[in-house]
């Protein structure tokens, strides 16, 4: 294949499927500890995941996607790291500096999908004026902007340590960035200087009315993926939910199993159920109108293991899937080229 295509898996919580927890015996207390994040991003990585993400709610009580992200970029070296870090009510200035803080602590393995939220509990427990949906798109967008305008802020060379002058940076080249916006305004610039991949991938759901990087889709026609790239999306992704066949259970029996706990409701995502082999065709299907797949397992702890066993291995040997190397960026994994930074761009001009 001339460009890579990408495979994500989520790892939020137990799984998928809202009776992930209990399938797996684990009490509310010990999905918010870092134990299970250890130990399902080390599965991923073993497995040859592209990245893995982490969802997140602000209404929630475990550990936020960024400090998941963070707390991960040790414990592996090739995974990308894609937290969900909400847009709306936040302050855009500290959720760039977050994200750009992982990119450091990752070797710039790290991403950023954008929350587009306008739940009026999430105003509340940001002290915020709830806004709604049009409105919640129009900020996401400009928090967008702030963030790239400040990763950019420092431009590469700016920090000297220059110890016979006793200059740390050359401040003609850490710029302001000067936003104004409908909601907010951010001089700048940032408090770190540019991250090791210039500007992080930015991944927004295409029905946000955000466009990123990459878009995420829940559908697989044509059309959806053609409006997608004119979006102005540079790379296209598939939302699938998956539950396989394992340990004598077909994916249909084990869910009819969770059902009875609690029903699996659509969330709009594709759905795969039924054995490697099915999804292993499935993804090389996919990957000729895709340009990745982000898998959203039912149970973690079984499913995570079934995919890293059968189907990795089998899109490797049919050249679908390459792994990440140790070294390489986000951006090089997923396909995206060096980002150029615009304020050296207009120094140089």
């Amino acid at each position: 294949m001339t460009r890579p295509f990408a495979l994500a898996v989520e790892l939020d919580g137990a799984g998928s499927h809202p009776a992930a927890a209990r399938a797996a015996g684990l009490g509310p207390h010990e999905l918010l500890t870092a134990a299970p994040v250890a130990a399902h991003v080390r599965e991923a990585e073993r497995a040859g995941f592209t990245a893995a993400t982490f969802a997140d709610s602000p209404l929630s009580t475990r550990i936020d996607a960024i400090q998941r992200a963070s707390f991960a970029a040790p414990l592996t070296g090739a995974l990308g790291l894609i937290p969900v870090a909400h847009s709306v009510y936040s302050e855009p200035f500290h959720v760039a500096t977050q994200l750009a803080t992982v990119d450091y602590a990752s070797y710039g393995r790290a991403g950023w999908i954008v929350g587009v939220d306008a739940d009026p509990r999430i105003a509340v427990e940001y002290g915020r004026e709830a806004v709604g949906p049009e409105r919640a798109a129009g900020v996401a967008r400009d928090a967008v902007e702030v963030a790239r305008r400040l990763w950019d802020s420092w431009e590469d060379d700016a920090v000297i340590r220059d110890t016979t002058t006793w200059r740390y940076l050359d401040r003609e080249k850490v710029h302001h960035i000067d936003f104004e916006g409908k909601s907010f305004s951010v001089k700048g610039p940032s408090i770190i200087p540019r991250p090791p991949q210039g500007q992080l991938p930015v991944f927004t759901d295409s029905a946000s009315g955000v466009v990123g990087d990459v878009a995420l889709l829940t559908s697989s026609a044509q059309t959806a993926v053609a409006a997608a790239r004119e979006s102005g999306a540079a790379l296209v992704w598939l939302e699938l939910e998956v539950a396989l066949d394992r340990a004598g259970l077909s994916g249909a029996e084990r869910i009819e199993r969770l059902d009875e706990l609690e029903p699996w409701a659509r969330e709009g995502f594709g759905r795969y159920v039924g054995d490697a082999a099915g999804l292993v065709e499935l993804l090389g299907e996919l990957a000729d109108l895709f340009d990745g797949v982000r898998l959203h397992p039912a149970v973690l702890s079984e499913d995570l293991e079934e995919l890293g066993r059968a189907v990795l291995p089998e899109l490797r040997r049919r050249g679908i899937h390459t792994p990440p190397a140790i070294g390489t960026t986000l951006r090089e994994s997923i396909g995206l080229p060096a980002s150029v930074n615009r304020y050296a761009t207009k120094a140089s001009a």
